[in-house]
């Protein structure tokens, strides 16, 4: 059995939720889903301009799994925008940062243990 996925710390949340190109109804669109938590990887890396090590210490992770959620935020941005694709920001395995907290909900996702 695998080891059950840590949340990932968010500091952040979007206030645009859906981004599609213009002209093309949405029902005509496929769409690509970018976790909340791949959206954070790209504001810290791409937009902020942090080191991975910093950046994976703030999202509560390894640098390798930051890595690897960096890479998938990457490549969903990319399939989308090379194929005209939307892009609905939405879903995923992360906790809100304490500072953000008392504003929204918890969205980690835990085993529960049976006993």
């Amino acid at each position: 059995m695998p080891r059950p996925q840590k949340c990932r710390r968010v500091a952040f949340l979007p206030r645009a939720h859906y981004f599609k190109p213009s002209g093309i109804p949405l029902r005509a669109l496929d769409e690509v889903v970018l976790h909340i938590e791949e959206a954070e990887a790209l504001r810290l890396k791409d937009l902020d301009g942090m080191e991975q090590e910093g950046a994976a210490i703030k999202m509560n992770v390894s640098r390798p799994t930051f890595q690897r959620v960096l890479a998938a935020a990457r490549q969903k941005i990319a399939d989308a925008l090379l194929n005209g694709k939307a892009i609905r920001i939405d879903g995923g395995n992360f906790e809100v940062s304490p500072l953000l907290y008392r504003y929204t909900e918890n969205h980690c996702r835990r085993r529960r243990r049976d006993r």
